[in-house]
């Protein structure tokens, strides 16, 4: 017997005794938990006062019937499967009871097999629910704003107005270098939104060629065009009731950008070779690298499509302005690529770490995620030392100071929050211990500055 089939209870409402005693010594063997009632009455009060899973009824009952049955207990809840028994049936009555959300519909004899098959069919399609649910809950946690690394006011501020505007329908325009973390704000937007159980679509307009744009966005018709050899749903399609994140919305070609100006206009779409109106929900995040502005001076962007899609704009900060994020972002990534390549690393030492706070990162936190991945692949012992580090990184800080010589070799956790202290009691030291200019210098907020000082303090 199937692990699905055990912690699984079945609520028996028949008036006929010996009915009664036959599926209870059935579904007793085969592990299930039974309750019984004689009457439709006394089962709904079963249902109010315990766990169900499935309820089997009869349909013919001296006090109420089974259709009433049904009616009351989806009242109670409505995510009771409920299986109507009865050796009254019709078409008629199994269509009605079905169109009233019944699971089920049996005739007596009962077949026992034919009833223990349809509830393994039934625990089943439970388990696979749960497990959809299971797997959006890990997703919505994911890619919560809460697990966002960042300390820096910039990005702190960011990560706020993300918050405000998930639950809204409103399109954003995620602004900054590459390498910023806007695919990961855009999730965490869609994550925190009513939408966050629909899908999430992604289209990447730099890694597409110009003739494919139209079909891959608006999808096509088998025959639209040469090797189209059957239709294809396009990306707003693959998103409706969700979000689509186009990615690098700079790169679109203005004959593409006509036709997007007016889905996001009136909300559908086209498909290629066809005249059909496709009406969609869906919610658009943009992101780009690029100066849209200045592309529009150059006619090389639409003015109106860019008003459509910046009524929430966000600008990323690089990861040079985000100088204090570095340590905790070099720490979850050793963790997560030691994990991940099933090694042992858990610390970096002070010169490596100095290293890598020297360096501007132009290709902000995705360089510095690679890199921290070569080395916990590469090094040889459980702490990343300077040698493990690429070599452009070496001759690059040759010749600065090192800011950590008197932080001593340690725990990684330790050495975050020496790097920090010495940081912050630097800035105050270089602002005269005014909080609010050396919360500036530091580019985190007030209130983080304050926190981390009474952490101190402990």
């Amino acid at each position: 017997m199937s692990n699905l089939l055990q912690n699984f209870n079945i609520l028996i409402i028949d008036d006929e005794e010996s009915q009664r005693t036959l599926l209870n010594d059935f579904l007793t063997k085969k592990g299930f938990k039974i309750f019984t009632a004689a009457n439709g009455t006394d089962g709904i009060d079963i249902c109010q006062n315990n766990k169900i899973d499935l309820v089997l009824t009869d349909y013919q009952m001296p006090d109420i019937t089974g259709e009433e049955v049904l009616d009351k207990i989806q009242l109670i809840n409505p995510l009771i499967p409920i299986v109507i028994i009865t050796a009254f049936g019709t078409i008629q009555n199994a269509v009605r009871l079905m169109q009233k959300n019944a699971y089920s519909y049996l005739t007596k004899p009962i077949d026992l097999l034919e009833l223990l098959e349809l509830i393994r069919n039934l625990k089943e399609t439970q388990f696979l629910i749960k497990e959809n649910e299971l797997i959006k809950q890990t997703l919505r946690e994911k890619y919560s704003f809460d697990l966002i690394i960042s300390n820096s006011r910039e990005m702190e501020e960011v990560i706020n107005t993300a918050g405000r505007v998930a639950k809204s329908k409103a399109p954003v325009l995620l602004r900054g270098e590459s390498g910023t973390g806007k695919e990961l704000i855009a999730r965490a937007i869609h994550s925190s939104s009513d939408r966050a159980d629909k899908p999430f679509i992604v289209v990447n307009c730099a890694a597409l060629p110009e003739t494919l744009f139209e079909s891959e966005l608006f999808g096509f018709e088998k025959g639209a065009f040469t090797g189209a050899t059957s239709s294809r749903v396009g990306k707003f399609e693959e998103a409706d009731k969700g979000t689509l994140f186009i990615d690098e919305v700079g790169d679109i070609p203005l004959s593409i950008q006509v036709k997007l100006l007016r889905t996001l206009q009136f909300g559908e779409i086209q498909r290629l070779g066809n005249n059909k109106i496709i009406k969609l929900d869906v919610r658009i995040i943009s992101a780009t690298n690029r100066n849209l502005e200045q592309m529009i001076q150059n006619n090389e962007f639409r003015e109106d499509l860019f008003y459509r899609l910046n009524v929430v704009s966000l600008t990323l900060p690089p990861l040079k302005n985000r100088k204090l994020d570095i340590p905790m972002l070099v720490k979850h990534f050793i963790e997560y690529y030691s994990n991940l390549n099933n090694k042992k690393v858990t610390n970096i030492s002070s010169e490596a770490l100095d290293t890598i706070m020297k360096y501007e990162f132009p290709g902000n936190i995705r360089e510095l995620e690679n890199l921290i991945q070569r080395s916990v692949v590469l090094t040889r012992d459980n702490t990343i030392k300077v040698e493990d580090l690429p070599n452009y990184l070496l001759s690059k800080s040759n010749h600065e100071d090192n800011i950590l010589n008197e932080i001593e070799v340690g725990d990684l956790n330790e050495k975050v929050d020496n790097l920090e202290r010495t940081l912050i009691f630097k800035a105050l030291e270089e602002t005269n211990g005014n909080q609010t200019k050396a919360a500036e210098l530091l580019n985190i907020s007030e209130r983080t500055l304050r926190y981390k000082l009474s952490k101190f303090k402990k």
